[in-house]
């Protein structure tokens, strides 16, 4: 079945790496902020201008002015900095991020990534999302493999207005985990009791799917 959103931030949490300093994007990826391993030493980043963002807060932790991008309440870890939206770009766009971690509603065989804007619908804006695709080198796309109406979000080519062009390696979806290797996705790890077939029926861009695909296991 596929992954639930706790699922998809705990498989990506397994990512982490000590010292790594990190940008969660709005929406599940956040979530990662709840799984990171017992011991290891990650500062996440939250480009409202917050490095060391803790878990979420309990009703009795909660802070109202201490928010994350997207708005919601979060805690700050030991050893905390809180700063402007500037300097926290200015982290982003000078190459200091080890990973960032974004959701999208497109990503193509080449790596293009849109996340953006849906036309004729109304959005806020742009965002951080295109300092983050430019910024970073290690960028790990987190969504839905296909949209409510069935139609997949893993394409030849994107059709929506682009965040930023050939920077995506790495897409977890609610059922595989997938990279970007020479124009076409390689299945890497299914969810479990998923189906290969069922990956491939919902992946529209060209798929290589190895000998064995091998399940994610959770505790």
């Amino acid at each position: 079945m596929a992954l639930t959103r706790e699922q998809m931030a705990q498989r990506v949490a397994r990512e982490m790496q000590d010292g790594f300093y990190v940008n969660l994007g709005i929406g599940i990826p956040t979530l990662v902020a709840n799984y990171i391993p017992d011991g290891m030493e990650v500062m996440l980043q939250s480009e409202n201008g917050l490095l060391g963002m803790g878990p979420f807060p309990t009703e009795d932790t909660i802070d109202a002015d201490m928010i994350n991008a997207g708005k919601q309440t979060v805690t700050a870890r030991i050893g905390a900095s809180i700063f402007s939206s500037a300097e926290s770009f200015a982290m982003i766009r000078g190459g200091h991020v080890d990973l960032t971690v974004l959701g999208a509603f497109e990503v193509d065989v080449q790596g293009n990534i849109a996340s953006w804007m849906i036309p004729g619908k109304l959005v806020k804006g742009m965002g951080g999302a295109m300092d983050l695709v430019a910024g970073a080198e290690n960028i790990i796309v987190i969504m839905t493999h296909a949209s409510k109406d069935g139609e997949s979000k893993l394409l030849s080519q994107c059709s929506l207005p682009l965040t930023g062009a050939h920077c995506i390696k790495r897409v977890l979806t609610d059922l595989a985990y997938l990279e970007i290797e020479n124009g076409a996705f390689v299945l890497k790890e299914r969810a479990p009791g998923v189906s290969v077939e069922e990956i491939v029926s919902k992946t529209a861009g060209k798929l290589i799917v190895p000998d064995h695909v091998p399940e994610m296991h959770f505790q």
